[in-house]
């Protein structure tokens, strides 16, 4: 009499997974029939030779959960009996490798078939398509897959249906995207991890509306979502930088009674972040702590990154502050970056100088982020001198100015006192040589006429389209400082031209209108010189006026200054004497006037 039994164990996966203890007996099988144990997860058997029946080795292996008993009985089987049904009792055994996740087993059980001469069948492979999947070795389940044939077996639906996971975890996302069409139109039955991997395949080339299009039809098609769907989808709606959308995924799972684990905290912070969501993305933030859960670095440095660009300073340092104390996670380069942009935009000279050598300590040179807001820091100051000299650490470092930084040397020549401002134009010419040609056009008296645009609309065309109304706003501010009113015009002029400016005057039948929303305050100036001499020859023109005329300069401030552009704006209009008045609550940012009070000021102008 021989004795198997299976062990009620859990067996997860490792670098190779758990093997069992040696298996024990705890009940024997009486003479005359085999009796199966109650329990799937803990079980004895006994079988007398001369009994043994083919449809109770099915059973008994069937309801095994060790790989390594199972592959033991299995032997034990195919040694007394002589059956023609050999396949059968290994994808048996294949399935339990598959419950154990023990790929590895199950594949060597497929070679052990092809040796005894036992041909696989449709189920063989089903099964070890499945098993791959479930030990999350897609690349796998496709290679079993693209054997089928060989062997002269036809996938049916359920298995192509699940080789669109397959498929599209394995990187092959043109054969699932075609399985899924073909899904849809045959109406094969999918699985909620197929819709995660769809998910997960549309995000990662950018199809933000097809992640929700295949979230929509697998509610139409009843298949409850699980929690890789959910945050497969959060992690799409962050990438887009959507976060009103993983709002409503969020609640729709909570709703649906889905507790937030680490990932979807991780992908609704990622989504926060990137959308500078800052109340919110501090929210999930203080959740997790609350919970015990332990940021890595990345989603640190997305918290800390999102705190630097709308001006969280106190929030950031006390992040920063319980990264440091986690013992988990330490600051790597990106993490002083950000803090030290914080402090150069506030203007804080020695606490930047400060990280600055904290981040030297920690075995981290200072990159073009980090020293492109040291020289914003030292020109806030008007350390000149300073700037100079944090410059010149670029060739010595290896680092080559981009476009980011010419503009950051720009914006600190706009805020250098006029007699210093000659100091930084040698470092502008070695930065950008056609941005240094338009800087020295602008300081040097009139020449050639015309000169000085061609060189400026050269350089708009060489430069990035995201940076281009920076430079604009920069050149032109520094004209206004330098009393440039005419430079300054051409500037405005030609970012119209260039539609770096777009629709910054505006007509209708009832108002005529002068939006300055996007612009610095020298360019608003310009363009506010450029408007009221417009209405000038407007008027002289004999032009009828409508009954109101706005200016709106937005109500937003500065992330890191209490100064707005209305409030500038106020106090220029009065000393003008200009009949422009803020307006009611309701139109926040708008300066109103009528025509008749535009006109007699006007006519008192000229």
């Amino acid at each position: 009499m021989l004795c198997f039994c299976t062990e009620n164990s859990e067996h997860r996966p490792s670098k190779g997974f758990e093997e069992s203890s040696r298996p024990r007996c705890e009940s024997p099988f009486f003479e005359e029939e085999l009796h199966l144990g109650q329990s799937q997860e803990s079980q004895s058997f006994a079988i007398e030779e001369e009994i043994l029946r083919f449809q109770d080795c099915v059973v008994i292996l069937n309801n095994m959960s060790n790989s390594e008993t199972a592959l033991l009985a299995l032997n034990y089987f195919l040694g007394k009996l002589k059956s023609k049904r050999e396949v059968i009792l290994y994808n048996v055994t294949i399935k339990v490798c598959r419950k154990s996740r023990d790929l590895e087993r199950a594949e060597k059980l497929f070679d052990e078939m092809l040796v005894r001469g036992v041909k696989p069948d449709n189920v063989t492979f089903s099964t070890l398509i499945s098993c791959g999947r479930m030990c999350s070795s897609p690349g796998k389940s496709v290679e079993w897959f693209e054997k089928m044939p060989d062997f002269g077996c036809d996938p049916d639906n359920v298995t192509y249906a699940s080789m669109i996971d397959a498929y599209g975890r394995a990187g092959n996302v043109d054969i699932a995207l075609s399985l899924y069409d073909r899904a849809r139109n045959e109406k094969w039955s999918l699985d909620a991890m197929t819709f995660a991997t769809l998910i997960r395949m549309y995000a990662a080339s950018a199809n933000f509306d097809g992640c929700l299009n295949v979230y929509e039809e697998m509610k139409i098609l009843g298949v409850k979502p699980n929690m890789f769907v959910y945050n497969n989808l959060l992690d799409s709606m962050g990438r887009a930088k959507r976060p009103w959308q993983a709002k409503t995924i969020y609640k729709e799972m909570t709703d649906n009674g889905f507790t937030p684990n680490w990932n979807t905290y991780a992908s609704l912070l990622r989504a926060y972040g990137r959308a500078r969501y800052g109340e919110d993305a501090l929210a999930v933030y203080r959740e997790m702590k609350e919970k015990g859960m332990e940021l890595n670095v990345i989603l640190y440095n997305t918290i800390l990154s999102m705190c630097a660009d709308i001006g969280f300073a106190d929030e950031a340092f006390e992040i920063f502050e319980n990264m440091k104390s986690s013992g988990t996670c330490k600051p790597d380069s990106w993490t002083f970056s950000s803090l030290i942009t914080i402090n150069s935009c506030s203007g804080k000279v020695s606490e930047a100088e400060a990280l600055l050598s904290e981040m030297l300590a920690a075995g981290f040179e200072p990159n073009l982020f980090v020293l492109t807001s040291l020289i914003q820091c030292y020109g806030k100051a008007q350390r000149t001198d300073d700037v100079v000299r944090t410059f010149n650490r670029l060739p010595e470092s290896g680092i080559t100015p981009d476009d980011r930084f010419c503009g950051c040397l720009l914006n600190v020549m706009t805020q250098t006192p006029k007699e210093e401002v000659g100091k930084l134009v040698e470092c502008v010419e070695k930065s950008n040589s056609k941005l240094g040609t338009v800087v020295r056009l602008l300081l040097e008296e009139p020449g050639i006429e015309g000169h000085f645009k061609n060189e400026a609309s050269e350089l708009f065309n060489s430069i990035s389209e995201d940076v281009k109304k920076a430079y604009c706003n920069c050149l032109i501010d520094l004209c206004v400082n330098l009393n440039l009113l005419e430079k300054a015009c051409e500037l405005l002029d030609l970012g119209l031209t260039l539609q770096i400016y777009r629709d910054i005057q505006a007509r209708s039948p009832t108002q005529w209108s002068l939006h300055l929303k996007s612009l610095s305050l020298g360019a608003a100036l310009t363009a506010l010189h450029v408007w009221i001499n417009d209405l000038a020859k407007a008027l002289g023109s004999g032009e009828e006026f409508p009954p109101l005329l706005g200016i709106n300069t937005g109500h937003g401030k500065h992330k890191y200054s209490d100064k707005g552009l209305a409030g500038v704006f106020e106090t220029h209009l009065k000393e003008l004497n200009a009949p422009f008045h803020e307006a009611a609550p309701d139109k926040v940012g708008w300066f109103l006037t009528t025509d008749t009070a535009a006109k007699s000021w006007l006519e008192s102008r000229s």
